[in-house]
């Protein structure tokens, strides 16, 4: 079985031969998340007006 420190090196390169694709997709899911709490935020207060 080969070293550990071998896997992970392998992994390491692995994942950064894809580009920016994690980066990608962390940025769109932290901007969708966002957008949710922002309208949840604005929109709360138009169930309180009588």
């Amino acid at each position: 079985m080969p070293h550990p420190s071998l896997l992970l090196a392998a992994a390491e390169q692995t994942s950064h031969a894809d580009g920016p694709g994690w980066i990608l997709r962390t940025v769109i899911i932290v901007g969708v998340l966002g957008a949710v709490f922002l309208a949840w935020f604005l929109l709360r207060g138009y169930g309180n007006q009588d």
